[in-house]
């Protein structure tokens, strides 16, 4: 994510012919009457350095860069406010706006707003810490698995989205580094594409990319306990789908995942029935 070195040595001796006859003190050379060819050296491969394996220490510093790198980038987009055209407006659903943008090449990015009757620290518990139970209340999603903690901001997860019916663009995994960042009144989800050779593409399923992508979490002004949802979806679906259908169906997936979530917080929001 090593060549091996070899050394090759290569040795030649040249005998030296003598006529061995009577005492060794009358021993005369005997001339040689063929020519005593020389042997071509054999080139030695050119030796290429060994990388040394990364340790530990330097593998969970790479991810945490890749997470805050993806982080980034998808704030800067999200930073330019020219270029977006609004795709869905939900104005009984509580305001759901959903616009796009079109990147390099004829890629397109889709933003969602939308406030949510949940606090800052309620959305990034459901959504970072205890993202590997989204399929409990979003059937979009078969499986979120972490496969490794990187510290308390950063980790890889392996998604496996649902084969339900009403998914246009068909089932598929993504595996991501998942970084976040905690302000007070705020917190940031951001994430991107990674690769790991203890876990190449899985037969059966496509292996879609997403990020640079992000999710802001801010406390409205007037009420903490509520917060402004913003999500920057970036995804490379990957496969042979027309672009026009991807276009469509992605906001919808956004659009899809809102109810769920909020479905998600009535549910911990509803009080106990009593006995």
């Amino acid at each position: 994510m090593l060549p091996a070195v070899v050394k090759l040595c290569c040795g030649i001796s040249y005998p030296h012919l003598r006529s061995m006859t009577g005492k060794q003190d009358d021993a005369q050379p005997v001339a040689l009457n063929h020519t005593v060819k020389k042997k071509k050296k054999k080139k030695k491969p050119k030796q290429r350095d060994m990388k040394p394996s990364p340790t530990k220490d330097q593998l969970f510093s790479s991810y945490v860069q890749q997470g805050q790198d993806a982080m980034q980038k998808a704030l800067d987009m999200l930073s330019k406010t020219e270029g977006w055209k609004t795709e869905i407006t939900e104005v009984i659903f509580n305001g759901v706006e959903i616009c796009s943008k079109v990147m390099a090449g004829t890629r397109k990015v889709f933003r969602l707003q939308v406030v949510l009757d949940a606090d800052v620290d309620e959305l990034y518990d459901i959504l970072f810490v205890r993202v590997e139970e989204m399929h409990q209340w979003n059937p979009s999603i078969q499986q979120v698995k972490i496969l490794q903690r990187v510290g308390p901001e950063t980790i890889i997860t392996h998604e496996v989205s649902a084969g339900t019916a009403g998914n246009l663009i068909g089932q598929r995994d993504f595996l991501s580094v998942r970084h976040s960042c905690r302000q007070r009144s705020c917190a940031y989800l951001g994430g991107a594409a990674i690769q790991l050779e203890s876990l190449p593409p899985q037969t059966g399923f496509v292996r879609a990319e997403d990020g640079p992508t992000c999710i802001i979490i801010e406390a409205l002004d007037e009420d903490s306990s509520r917060s402004r949802f913003t999500w920057l979806l970036n995804m490379d679906v990957k496969g042979w789908l027309p672009t026009s259908l991807v276009n469509q169906a992605l906001p919808r997936a956004q659009l899809d995942f809102t109810r769920h979530l909020r479905r998600r917080l009535e549910t911990l929001h509803r009080p106990p029935v009593s006995a």
